[in-house]
């Protein structure tokens, strides 16, 4: 059961914000962690300690749905997964850490830290007026600091409206979950809420992406390469970063994707469309794609794999073009990619693990759009029939020229939300942007004005 601790250290919200945070606990699974049970992070996973996950659900006002209940379904629901509420550690080596080793999960039933807050408005007032960096409000997170042994690395925050409705905020390090995996952690928790039992188990198996010793160093793929040389960006950059969320409903899609070549997907038509409003050229140019590789491999993982399952790619496309060509060229670079290449990149990056290499940029410096619309977010019902009133998600760290990620929209069918992160000026110039708003797109959480986004 959670243990609250009422304090207000380190919970404080920018001034002027309509979020208090006044309390913060530990949920603990309500059913024990068999003594000894590990979970080892995968190369894939050990990539990602530049980056955190941030995810807001918002739920209206239901019998039910309260601060109490609430945190008793969020225990029963940890019960299933005990990387969560465990600890990382490394390998020990003589005199400390294993040398290249990489993390592990001693799950020890440490619990996630929760936090309690409330807000000055009603959802409906907040979903109205709230600007896209206002969201991070509502998902509070500590990075990771020097003493992982008792660092939590997730945060769920609970957020209580003036009309009795909540947010539900969760924050995790990229090290155990992509956004995949912590989107349908809200699956089991809504079950776990309703007495039920989630469509999306979580597959905990850390051999999933082991790879066997290697002869020799195996070749660098080109774009990690790339990154992994990159200088990592500076405090400045990250707080340069703004974030806006659009939303295009079911008949602005297919609209849009009339206009398009027959069978273009809805991510390659948007992410086509702010890539050509982002980039304001007309030359050929290369674009980073983050893409889930679940149900791409030979044998697909189970949709409830617990962990990063994020394989990062090159599309080239001549901007010049038109939209209808670079949207075809995006979908056959997602369609093109072997699964070789997956298997290369984790290759590489337990190679480069095993010699001390450090986490670096996964997402970006360079322009990067990642597709989400796959991911259910809209089946979390922690009330039988009634679905969130919207989910807005974040991926932390991806400074530099930002990120786009397209996630389905709450009415569902073929409408989407696009959420952006990029630079400040870049966020509030293209929220103005005549062509995105003559294709049906709407701004629901704009840039604040006058400031940056800190998505950490």
């Amino acid at each position: 059961m959670p243990t609250a601790t009422p304090t207000a250290t380190g919970l404080a919200t920018a001034p002027g914000s309509r979020v208090t945070r006044y309390a913060k606990s530990t949920a603990a699974s309500v059913t024990p962690v068999r003594p000894g049970k590990t979970h080892e992070l995968s190369a894939l996973d050990n990539a990602m300690g530049r980056h955190a996950v941030h995810l807001v659900l918002y739920c209206r006002a239901a019998p039910g749905v309260d601060r109490d209940p609430l945190k008793e379904s969020l225990s029963e629901a940890l019960s299933l997964y005990p990387a969560m509420v465990g600890r990382l550690t490394r390998p020990e080596g003589e005199g400390g850490p294993a040398a290249g080793s990489g993390w592990i999960v001693k799950c020890n039933d440490a619990g996630v830290r929760t936090v309690d807050a409330r807000a000055s408005v009603t959802l409906d007032e907040w979903l109205a007026t709230a600007s896209g960096d206002d969201e991070m409000d509502l998902a509070y997170f500590e990075p990771m600091g020097s003493e992982a042994y008792i660092w939590s690395p997730f945060y769920v925050q609970l957020t209580e409206f003036a009309d009795k409705s909540y947010a539900l905020g969760l924050s995790c390090t990229h090290y155990h979950n992509d956004p995949t995996a912590a989107a349908l952690f809200f699956h089991g928790w809504a079950a776990a809420h309703r007495r039920s039992t989630s469509p999306y188990p979580p597959f905990l198996h850390s051999p999933s992406f082991a790879v066997p010793p290697a002869a020799s160093p195996p070749p660098a793929p080109p774009l990690l390469a790339a990154k992994s040389a990159a200088a990592p960006p500076s405090a400045d950059a990250a707080d340069a970063m703004s974030s806006a969320t659009f939303h295009f409903p079911a008949d602005a899609m297919r609209a849009l994707l009339s206009s398009l070549e027959p069978e273009t997907s809805p991510f390659a038509a948007l992410a086509a469309l702010f890539w050509l409003r982002v980039a304001g050229a007309e030359e050929e140019r290369e674009l980073t794609l983050a893409i889930d590789f679940r149900k791409k491999m030979h044998a697909p993982l189970p949709t409830g794999y617990y962990g990063s399952v994020v394989h990062f790619t090159r599309a080239r496309a001549d901007l010049a073009s038109g939209l209808a060509a670079v949207a075809a060229a995006l979908d056959r670079r997602v369609a093109g990619v072997p699964e070789e290449d997956v298997w290369a990149a984790v290759e590489w990056l337990h190679a480069r693990q095993a010699e001390g290499g450090e986490p670096f940029q996964m997402y970006g410096p360079e322009f990067t759009c990642m597709a989400l619309d796959h991911v259910p977010m809209y089946g979390a019902e922690f009330v039988a029939g009634v679905p969130p009133a919207r989910v807005a998600c974040r991926v932390g760290g991806a400074a530099g020229e930002g990120i786009v990620i397209v996630v389905p929209a709450a009415e569902g069918d073929a409408a989407r939300d696009v959420v952006v992160t990029l630079p400040a000026e870049t966020t509030a110039r293209i929220c103005r942007d005549v062509e995105l708003l003559r294709y049906g797109g709407e701004v629901v959480a704009g840039p604040k004005v006058g400031t940056g986004a800190k998505a950490q």
